[in-house]
């Protein structure tokens, strides 16, 4: 079946049992497991330089992984595993789904992509950057997740930014092991927050309440400060730090392409049940897009092996989850 679009010329149509919308660690592990499964399977993936996983400069956490292997080199070794057992790989960008029948479609630009089952995979980095200099140097010492980095910046000087929840617990994460956590913060936070007032107790804290972040500031080897702005100063003021850990909004699952036509919750995070199935059928949700507390590769590589498993029993109509015992 083909198609034309927009004076392209004719465009295919392809068919298959799994499409998988995003190429981070949650769709790779699941492409490999349900290929392993003989499930005709395809990623869709927009970019692979660009998630949270590849940004990633260096891998510390991973079970198994070398300390000094990058993000980007562990997303391409899931990438090529996935593809030597059979995952149909292709860069597209998605523009729009239609997950109402039985068929799933999904639409770009190159094609238009069926099948029984549809993956939802395309994790949480929707916010654009907010300040001059943080998209330039997100990986080299802009980062999102304390969880993931914070062991880089042992008795060096970081910077949080933001008042909500997400920015108070990775703040709190940084304090294990930065030598001063700047916090900045637009308001003061609420009189009730008591986690916000723990974090200032911290010795190791410094809260610069109503005050802005203006420019973040690095050369070739990464980040080297940042400019604030406080309301009660006349003058703006440097401080030099190597790391700066931005959540203005929390992490915005990246959805826009849906439509409206999946559940999510108040987070903006997909709902799933135990199986990362959503509330549409034939549908699952898999890594950051759920907006899950623990943003972490080995967090979003399971909830692929657990939707993949799920998948196959559902396509096969299976009352159990075949095991698969054998790892070779």
């Amino acid at each position: 079946m083909s198609y034309s679009l927009g004076g392209k010329g004719i465009l295919e149509t392809i068919e298959s049992d799994l499409v998988i919308i995003g190429g981070g660690p949650a769709g790779c592990t699941c492409a490999l497991y349900s290929s392993r499964a003989n499930l005709k399977t395809i990623i869709l993936d927009k970019n692979p330089s660009v998630g949270a996983l590849a940004i990633t400069h260096q891998i510390a956490n991973y079970p198994g992984v070398s300390t000094e292997m990058s993000g980007d080199d562990l997303l391409k070794l899931m990438r090529d595993q996935a593809i030597e057992y059979g995952t149909d790989y292709r860069r597209a960008q998605v523009f729009g789904v239609d997950v109402t029948g039985e068929w799933k479609v999904v639409y770009t630009p190159e094609g238009t992509f069926k099948a029984r089952a549809l993956v939802l995979a395309t994790g949480a980095m929707g916010r654009p950057a907010s300040f001059k200099g943080e998209a330039e140097f997100l990986g080299r010492g802009v980062s999102y997740c304390a969880t993931c980095d914070g062991a880089f910046y042992r008795d060096k000087e970081v910077a949080v930014v933001g008042v909500n929840k997400e920015a108070i617990e990775e703040a709190q994460v940084l304090t294990k092991f930065a030598s001063t956590v700047h916090w900045i913060t637009s308001n003061d936070p609420k009189d009730d927050d008591f986690h916000a007032k723990d974090l200032i107790d911290q010795p190791q804290v410094k809260h610069w309440s109503k005050t802005r972040l203006l420019q973040i500031d690095g050369n070739d080897s990464g980040v080297t400060g940042i400019q604030l702005k406080s309301r009660s100063a006349e003058t703006e003021e440097l401080i030099p730090v190597e790391g700066v850990f931005v959540y203005m909004a929390g992490s915005k699952p990246i959805t826009d392409y849906l439509g409206g036509q999946i559940a999510v919750k108040e987070d903006g995070g997909i709902v799933v049940d135990d199986f990362m199935a959503t509330t549409s059928e034939g549908v699952w949700a898999i890594g950051d897009i759920r907006n899950t507390p623990f943003k972490q590769a080995v967090v979003a590589a399971s909830d692929g092996c657990i939707a993949a498993m799920a998948i196959d029993r559902y396509l096969n109509s299976r009352k159990a989850i075949r095991v698969d015992w054998v790892h070779s």
